[in-house]
């Protein structure tokens, strides 16, 4: 045992990435770049807009910012190192390299699950309970359930990094990703990993699916006053809304839930890169569109930045 030990500290891993030379991989790398611009110039955009104007000091804004910075490192995790092994044809990755992009990784995936479902309860009680707001939501709230987002999803993380590079590799140490992702790393380990891979599940239903079902039974509720609503013009802008949110947040929860929590005998070749395409990459450039520059608020807040039009009122939704 000392000896397989000694290998996993001794050699480095191969990351076989996402981009196939041989079919149009400098072509998908540059649209995979250009994802990555918009996702980072968008969302720097947003915490800047946040920063700057006082009527975005909000509890609703500040989860925002933190969900913007949530995806601009995420895809920065993953991005960069994916485009520079492609260019240089360099596919190796240090065992401290792939730890800490490891760590990283299922922080900023905690976090952000985290954060969606502050985001959820902060427009439950905004618009289910609006004369409660101000007491449900102060300033301190806020920053308390925003800190515990972080908190949690790097707990979380420092559990997962730790068994994970204790295991000993024996053979190859190719991961069929294109960064250092748990299940990928799983599957190179000599020893039985079935008992961790429980301990992957549950902390999948306390992370994933739980906040998903918290999500689903808030904006359940948002329509269930909406419908209610006597304006025609208010239930649309808001159904527009919530189904826009929802489709964004089903498409990052579906991607995690079914990659950590499906059975074994659903695992196909080359179907984890793309659940982590999802996730990683489409919704970080997608959550400042979808969230916040289709926002009232952000857009007057983006005009009076540019000296243009300035806002008379802000919309919170």
């Amino acid at each position: 045992m000392r000896g397989e030990k000694n290998q996993t500290f001794a050699r480095d891993f191969i990351l076989l990435g996402l981009l196939d030379p041989k079919h149009y991989g400098l072509l998908f790398l540059s649209l995979i770049l250009i994802i990555f611009t918009v996702a980072v110039m968008g969302n720097t955009v947003l915490i800047l807009l946040i920063h700057l104007d006082t009527r975005l000091h909000t509890p609703m804004y500040i989860f925002l910012s933190h969900l913007s910075f949530t995806d601009i490192l995420n895809i920065s995790n993953t991005v960069p190192m994916m485009a520079f092994n492609y260019l240089s044809g360099r596919k190796s990755i240090t065992f401290a390299g792939c730890g800490f992009q490891l760590f990283l990784y299922a922080s900023f995936v905690g976090t952000e699950c985290l954060i969606l479902v502050a985001m959820s309860y902060d427009r439950y009680v905004a618009i289910c309970h609006p004369l409660r707001y101000p007491i449900l939501m102060t300033h301190r709230i806020c920053v308390i359930m925003a800190a515990g987002c972080w908190l949690g999803g790097i707990i979380n993380s420092i559990i997962h990094t730790i068994y994970v590079l204790l295991l000993p590799f024996c053979g190859t140490r190719t991961i069929d990703h294109f960064f250092c992702e748990i299940e990928a790393m799983l599957r190179l380990s000599c020893v039985d990993t079935s008992q961790y891979e429980g301990g992957v599940y549950v902390s999948s239903v306390f992370f994933f699916l739980i906040p998903f079902s918290i999500i689903l039974v808030s904006y359940g509720q948002i329509l269930r006053i909406v419908l209610h609503m006597k304006s025609m013009e208010a239930q649309k802008k808001a159904f527009s809304t919530c189904s826009s949110h929802l489709a964004v947040v089903a498409m990052y929860y579906g991607s995690v839930i079914f990659t950590y929590m499906r059975p074994k005998s659903y695992l196909i070749p080359g179907q984890d890169k793309v659940l982590a395409m999802s996730y990683t990459i489409l919704a970080p450039m997608l959550n400042p569109v979808i969230y916040s520059l289709r926002n009232k608020g952000v857009l007057c807040a983006l005009k009076k930045v540019f000296g243009k039009t300035l806002c008379h009122k802000n919309e919170n939704f």
